[in-house]
Protein backbone atom coordinates (compact mmCIF):
# COMPACT_ATOMS: atom_id res chain seq x y z
CA UNK A 1 0.00 0.00 0.00
CA UNK A 2 1.06 3.67 -0.40
CA UNK A 3 2.29 5.86 1.74
CA UNK A 4 1.76 9.83 2.18
CA UNK A 5 5.24 10.64 0.72
CA UNK A 6 3.85 9.24 -2.87
CA UNK A 7 0.55 11.50 -2.45
CA UNK A 8 2.93 14.58 -1.57
CA UNK A 9 5.13 13.69 -4.55
CA UNK A 10 2.18 13.54 -7.01
CA UNK A 11 0.24 16.65 -5.30
CA UNK A 12 2.90 18.52 -4.14
CA UNK A 13 3.66 19.26 -0.23
CA UNK A 14 2.24 23.36 -0.28
CA UNK A 15 0.53 24.05 2.60
CA UNK A 16 -1.73 27.17 2.95
CA UNK A 17 -2.32 28.93 5.81
CA UNK A 18 -3.78 32.05 7.56
CA UNK A 19 -3.25 34.38 10.47
CA UNK A 20 -5.39 33.55 13.86
CA UNK A 21 -6.57 37.12 13.57
CA UNK A 22 -7.86 36.98 9.77
CA UNK A 23 -11.73 37.14 8.99
CA UNK A 24 -13.74 33.66 8.53
CA UNK A 25 -14.42 35.40 5.51
CA UNK A 26 -11.53 35.88 4.64
CA UNK A 27 -10.38 32.06 5.31
CA UNK A 28 -13.17 31.20 2.86
CA UNK A 29 -12.07 33.29 0.27
CA UNK A 30 -8.85 32.14 0.14
CA UNK A 31 -9.96 28.20 0.64
CA UNK A 32 -12.70 29.07 -2.25
CA UNK A 33 -9.18 30.71 -4.39
CA UNK A 34 -7.05 27.77 -3.76
CA UNK A 35 -9.58 24.59 -4.54
CA UNK A 36 -9.05 23.50 -0.67
CA UNK A 37 -10.85 22.39 1.93
CA UNK A 38 -8.74 23.50 4.94
CA UNK A 39 -6.39 26.41 6.22
CA UNK A 40 -3.39 25.30 8.76
CA UNK A 41 -3.40 29.17 11.94
CA UNK A 42 -0.69 30.52 12.65
CA UNK A 43 0.14 32.94 15.49
CA UNK A 44 3.38 34.67 14.06
CA UNK A 45 5.22 31.76 12.98
CA UNK A 46 3.85 29.42 15.69
CA UNK A 47 0.41 26.93 14.14
CA UNK A 48 -2.16 26.85 16.67
CA UNK A 49 -4.79 24.90 14.83
CA UNK A 50 -6.77 24.17 11.57
CA UNK A 51 -9.57 26.00 9.95
CA UNK A 52 -12.07 23.86 7.84
CA UNK A 53 -15.09 23.69 5.76
CA UNK A 54 -16.80 21.96 8.90
CA UNK A 55 -15.68 24.46 11.20
CA UNK A 56 -17.01 26.79 9.55
CA UNK A 57 -20.23 25.04 9.26
CA UNK A 58 -21.17 24.27 12.98
CA UNK A 59 -19.15 27.23 14.46
CA UNK A 60 -19.69 29.97 12.19
CA UNK A 61 -23.10 28.91 10.32
CA UNK A 62 -24.99 26.66 12.71
CA UNK A 63 -24.25 29.93 15.43
CA UNK A 64 -24.89 32.25 13.17
CA UNK A 65 -21.79 34.37 13.50
CA UNK A 66 -20.77 37.15 10.83
CA UNK A 67 -17.77 35.97 8.58
CA UNK A 68 -17.07 39.27 7.70
CA UNK A 69 -16.02 39.75 11.49
CA UNK A 70 -15.89 36.67 13.17
CA UNK A 71 -11.58 36.04 12.96
CA UNK A 72 -10.66 32.17 12.57
CA UNK A 73 -8.80 32.02 16.54
CA UNK A 74 -12.52 31.68 17.56
CA UNK A 75 -13.87 29.39 15.61
CA UNK A 76 -11.25 26.95 14.47
CA UNK A 77 -10.02 23.72 15.78
CA UNK A 78 -6.65 24.17 18.36
CA UNK A 79 -6.39 20.68 18.78
CA UNK A 80 -3.78 19.41 15.57
CA UNK A 81 -3.76 15.73 14.43
CA UNK A 82 -1.10 15.27 11.98
CA UNK A 83 1.09 12.23 10.44
CA UNK A 84 4.12 11.30 9.06
CA UNK A 85 5.11 11.00 5.28
CA UNK A 86 6.25 7.49 5.94
CA UNK A 87 2.43 6.39 7.19
CA UNK A 88 0.78 4.24 4.85
CA UNK A 89 -2.56 5.09 3.68
CA UNK A 90 -4.46 2.78 5.28
CA UNK A 91 -2.25 4.16 8.51
CA UNK A 92 -4.08 7.60 7.58
CA UNK A 93 -7.93 6.44 6.59
CA UNK A 94 -7.55 5.00 10.42
CA UNK A 95 -7.06 7.98 12.31
CA UNK A 96 -9.04 9.95 9.73
CA UNK A 97 -11.89 7.69 10.72
CA UNK A 98 -11.53 7.14 14.25
CA UNK A 99 -11.14 11.39 15.21
CA UNK A 100 -13.90 12.26 12.52
CA UNK A 101 -11.48 14.63 10.42
CA UNK A 102 -10.86 14.78 6.58
CA UNK A 103 -7.71 16.88 6.88
CA UNK A 104 -4.52 15.62 7.92
CA UNK A 105 -1.39 17.28 8.39
CA UNK A 106 1.99 16.02 7.49
CA UNK A 107 4.78 17.03 9.67
CA UNK A 108 8.83 16.01 9.25
CA UNK A 109 10.78 17.52 12.67
CA UNK A 110 8.00 19.33 13.58
CA UNK A 111 7.81 21.70 11.16
CA UNK A 112 4.47 21.11 8.44
CA UNK A 113 5.35 19.85 5.14
CA UNK A 114 2.09 19.19 3.93
CA UNK A 115 -1.54 18.39 4.15
CA UNK A 116 -3.61 15.46 2.73
CA UNK A 117 -7.46 15.13 2.53
CA UNK A 118 -9.42 11.83 2.90
CA UNK A 119 -10.23 12.32 -1.36
CA UNK A 120 -6.04 12.48 -1.56
CA UNK A 121 -6.06 9.04 0.39
CA UNK A 122 -9.06 7.70 -1.36
CA UNK A 123 -7.74 8.76 -4.87
CA UNK A 124 -4.97 7.07 -3.89
CA UNK A 125 -6.39 4.09 -3.22
CA UNK A 126 -8.35 3.76 -6.12
CA UNK A 127 -5.42 4.00 -8.91
CA UNK A 128 -3.89 0.97 -6.66
CA UNK A 129 -6.65 -0.98 -6.94
CA UNK A 130 -7.15 -0.02 -10.27
CA UNK A 131 -3.63 -1.40 -11.79
CA UNK A 132 -4.13 -4.54 -9.50
CA UNK A 133 -7.68 -5.21 -10.93
CA UNK A 134 -5.65 -5.13 -14.41
CA UNK A 135 -2.75 -7.32 -13.08
CA UNK A 136 -5.19 -10.30 -11.87
CA UNK A 137 -7.18 -9.67 -15.21
CA UNK A 138 -4.21 -10.19 -17.14
CA UNK A 139 -3.23 -13.28 -14.99
CA UNK A 140 -6.63 -14.67 -15.69
CA UNK A 141 -6.25 -14.03 -19.01
CA UNK A 142 -2.91 -15.83 -19.58
CA UNK A 143 -3.76 -18.82 -17.46
CA UNK A 144 -6.85 -19.45 -19.84
CA UNK A 145 -5.06 -19.35 -23.08
CA UNK A 146 -2.89 -22.09 -21.76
Amino acid sequence: MGRVSDILGAKGAQVHSIVASATVYEAIELMVQCNIGSLIVKDADEIVGIFTERDYLRRVTLEDRAPRTTQVQDVMTPRLICTEAHATIEECMAIMTQEHIRHLPVVDQGQVVGMISIGDLVKRLSRELEVEIRYLNEYIRGHAEA
